[in-house]
């Protein structure tokens, strides 16, 4: 499993870091076939409801799987994320167990 985190205009966080590593590596056990991800965390000054920006890219066999969350805060938007990532592995999964 290979995470590469990027911070866009914002500050380096070692516990947001391992947060998202954590909640990945569970993605990862859940889901052999997966090979890494990227992970971009953005902060948009103009929305000042939300504004906390999470995009995870994952690399699998096939086409790349991508999603992405506007949140209050980081840990939300991790948590949103990777929900929405695990609901498109699912939908993956069912089409390779048809063919």
């Amino acid at each position: 499993m290979t995470v590469n985190i990027q911070y866009v205009d914002v500050d380096v966080s070692e516990t947001l870091s391992a947060f998202t590593k954590e909640k990945l590596e569970k993605l990862f056990n859940r889901y052999e076939f997966l090979i890494g991800a990227t992970v971009h965390f953005k902060q948009d000054e103009n929305n000042h409801d939300a504004g906390k920006i999470c995009n995870i890219e994952l690399s699998l066999p096939g086409p790349r799987i991508f999603a992405t969350s506007n949140e209050h805060n980081f840990e939300v938007a991790v948590r949103e994320t990777i929900s929405d990532l695990e609901r498109q592995i699912k939908k993956r999964k069912q089409v390779y167990k048809t063919h």
